[in-house]
């Protein structure tokens, strides 16, 4: 098999038909220090989600390749004083943990103009409050604020599973949490977990949206 990008997406989606339920799952490729070519490149071939987590690099990525009809999805960790440029492109928020970050979202000049984007509360699933993603114990009330935000539309939640625990272990305790999110607003069915080491135990426990990168897109280019 080639190493072309392509292909490496037609590997992985023969994979994925052999391993997911009846449902549709969305695979986002994740191209981080990768060129706006390969994206291109992904799309001529039908691929529509593509995912980023630094805000220059995706700001400049989706301004290049405006010309194709892609969805934008935002998975890396918002900052508060960047979030509305990152919501100015990115058409799907994977990251929001805290109603600090709802609050900016909101406000600004003309905040009723802009978009209604779609999110996904992060939730943490360690014990180390520096990382990324709500608390549990706060997870019902960040969803209920954004579930009521005039900018955005609660989709779900998303997590990174420990590197110190059994992925399966970890998406199992996330699938209880979006039990909670689906009780506050029962259209928020998504749930964002597993990359390219841990999809499959991500798929066994309710994902619906995958973020894939190495597996596709191959070896971030030299000096990325």
């Amino acid at each position: 098999m080639t190493d072309a990008p392509a292909a490496r997406l037609a590997a992985f989606l023969e994979q994925l038909e052999g391993e997911r339920p009846a449902r549709g799952v969305t695979v986002i490729v994740v191209t981080k220090f990768h060129p706006a070519a390969l994206v291109r490149e992904l799309a001529a071939v039908g691929h529509r989600d593509f995912g980023e987590n630094r805000h220059p690099e995706a700001r400049d990525k989706a301004a290049e390749l405006a010309d194709l009809d892609l969805t934008w999805h935002y998975v890396g960790q918002l900052q508060r004083k960047k979030a509305r440029q990152v919501a100015s492109y990115a058409d799907v928020l994977h990251s929001i943990d805290s109603t600090d970050l709802v609050d900016a979202l909101e406000g600004g000049e003309h905040p009723h103009d802009r978009p209604v984007r779609d999110a996904l509360v992060q939730v943490n699933l360690t014990d180390d409050p520096g990382r990324g993603g709500v608390a549990p114990a706060g997870l019902d009330a960040l969803a209920e604020r954004v579930a009521a935000s005039s900018a955005l539309r609660l989709r779900g939640v998303m997590a990174v599973a420990p590197l110190d625990e059994a992925p399966a272990a970890a998406f199992e305790r996330l699938a209880r949490f979006a039990e909670r999110v689906r009780a506050i607003e029962p259209s928020a069915d998504w749930i964002s977990a597993g990359m390219s080491a841990d999809w499959r135990e991500a798929l066994q426990h309710g994902a619906t949206h995958l973020r894939i990168g190495t597996a596709i897109t191959g070896n971030r280019p030299a000096g990325g």
